[in-house]
């Protein structure tokens, strides 16, 4: 199973017991619900940490919880799990998936007969989507082949193809490529990873595999001469490459996966830039490859210095575990213990942003309380690094905040975010979002269209309304780097940079390996075209706080 099966399955087990009596269950609710937020935040697939006996390091999962999915992972189902479950309709939890839809409507739309068409509308299309994975779980597939193959002595070049070099938010089978005189033996030795469930097929030149959590692996192995040739092809995009042959045919040239033909002679390639350079191309990276227009501005010399992740000089969205009887999930590594991750990492500074405190829960006064308390926390002692006092507030529907001014106060600058109400039309969505951004300590649009992947689709917003509303009042987007967001999409990332808006990059970390999300973050930033430039916390901290109070 993977770390989001098995989320899926914890938040049932949780829905389950609030089904069956929600009072008396309540901790038990909450403990499988923070399992599953744990497990999904996870930086490491569970099922190898249980196969370490590492599973109860995970924060949230304790012995009780680990024990259950232990048998889970041994015999493929939890007597336990299944006596909680027991006589509830199995469609409850896939009306669960629908946005919107809890346990208690689920189950009173199925007793009273009556799913709504635009939720059975919803359902199946969550049900047809395509099978995809997530780019981090796909990179981490990926990584322990290219490890296991790496030291086979016949592969001289290794790596990963497709979607998954082009860094797309999500990836179908996962591709890779080898250079190596010894194809057979090569091949042979990839059918032999001890992790493989089924070798699919295997010839000269060509194998596939099936491993665990029902995954394609498909190997491609070339000479060394051509595998540059190869490399491009099989990196795609499919558009890029149609573009990049009708460009190659004005000079009555010729493309393939062997190299470049001119008048019936081909010229092979063993690296990517000569083959760009002999189309009279700048080397395009793989994450620009999408044919939106890097064909021409590699012609031109155009192309953007893209971000890398050494340029990256802070995280600007973390959730500590310091408790303020917060609206959402809560994190679940403490303050200190997150400044030292940010220390390793070489960070100049970090902002703390836990959600805002539930304001149903809470009066005016309380919540003021809370953000002091904070405060005080966060400004006790010398860091060694420079850490910021945030918040990620929740954009109400009418578009004000659930935070009283004198806690905005408390505050160094403010996140907001729509967490809830995402179907609102797009005229009233988009003015919801500008009353929130308006606020003078509000600097930050956080994970700005709230889309969680293969989960829900993002909220509609007219775009450049929100773009001049940023340019006009120095307020940033961000690039949510959790991998079930990435979020600025890559194509309003470009669209962002077009119109003069600034950026942020923060990994919405809610344990301390949460920090090391930002990587894909990155990601998302360099497949929209993203320079250092154009992202608020690749600039030192001197500069980074001019930006802070800049009106």
């Amino acid at each position: 199973m993977t770390n989001l099966q098995i989320a899926d399955l914890l938040r049932n087990v949780a829905a389950a017991y609030e089904l069956r009596d929600q009072n008396k269950n309540k901790f038990k609710m909450i403990a499988y619900q923070r399992a599953a937020d744990a497990v999904e935040h996870a930086t490491s697939e569970l099922k190898d940490l249980w196969d370490e006996g590492k599973a109860e390091g995970v924060p949230g999962i304790g012995p009780s919880i680990a024990k259950h999915l232990g048998e889970i992972f041994k015999t493929g189902k939890s007597k336990h799990f299944e006596e909680v479950m027991k006589g509830l309709p199995p469609k409850i939890f896939k009306l669960m998936k629908v946005p919107g839809v809890g346990p208690k409507t689920a189950l009173k739309m199925i007793e009273e007969g009556n799913i709504p068409l635009e939720v059975s509308a919803e359902l199946k299309k969550i049900e047809e989507r395509p099978k995809r994975h997530l780019l981090p779980y796909a990179s981490v597939i990926a990584a322990e082949i290219i490890n296991y193959m790496s030291v086979n002595k016949a592969v001289k070049k290794i790596d990963p193809l497709g979607s998954l070099r082009r860094q797309a938010s999500t990836v179908g089978d996962i591709d890779i490529s080898v250079a190596t005189d010894k194809p057979e033996e090569v091949l042979e030795f990839f059918t032999k990873y001890p992790k493989v469930q089924k070798v699919i097929e295997k010839g000269e030149h060509t194998a596939s595999i099936m491993v665990p959590g029902g995954v394609q692996v498909d190997m491609m192995a070339q000479e060394k001469g051509s595998y540059g040739s190869l490399l491009q092809h099989f990196t795609g995009s499919k558009h890029h490459n149609i573009a990049l042959r009708e460009f190659a045919l004005k000079q009555n040239l010729s493309l393939s996966e062997y190299g470049i033909k001119k008048a019936g002679k081909l010229q092979s390639f063993d690296n990517e830039k000569d083959f760009y350079r002999a189309l009279g191309l700048d080397y395009i990276e793989p994450e620009l490859r999408e044919n939106m227009g890097e064909i021409e501005t590699a012609k031109e010399h155009r192309l953007p210095n893209l971000v890398e992740l050494k340029d990256v000089r802070g995280d600007l969205q973390i959730h500590s575990s310091f408790d303020i009887e917060t609206s959402h999930d809560l994190g679940v590594s403490s303050m200190e213990q997150v400044v030292n991750k940010a220390k390793q990492l070489e960070y100049e500074y970090i902002a703390f942003t836990e959600h805002n405190p539930s304001r149903s829960k809470h009066t005016h006064e309380r919540i003021i309380n809370l953000l002091k308390q904070k405060e005080e926390k966060v400004c006790e002692k010398d860091w060694g690094i420079k850490v910021f006092n945030s918040l990620e507030i929740d954009i109400m529907p009418d578009g004000t905040l659930p935070v009283p001014e004198a806690g905005l106060e408390t505050l160094d600058f403010a996140l907001v975010s729509v967490h809830g109400s995402f179907r609102l039309p797009k005229e009233d969505m988009t003015k919801r979002i500008l009353s929130a951004l308006a606020h003078p300590k509000v600097k930050i649009f956080a994970h700005p269209t709230a889309r969680k992947l293969q989960e829900r689709e993002g909220i509609e917003l007219d775009w450049p309304r929100i773009f001049e509303f940023c340019v006009k009042n120095n307020k940033w987007l961000e690039i949510n780097a959790d991998p079930m967001r990435l979020d600025l999409p890559d194509n309003l990332v470009r669209e962002a940079i077009k119109a003069g808006v600034k950026l942020s990059l923060g990994t919405d970390a809610h344990h301390m390996d949460g920090l090391n999300n930002m990587l894909w973050g990155v990601s998302v930033a360099r497949r929209g075209w993203c320079e250092a430039k154009n992202i608020v916390n690749c600039l030192g901290l001197s500069e980074f706080e001019k930006e802070v109070i800049k009106k």
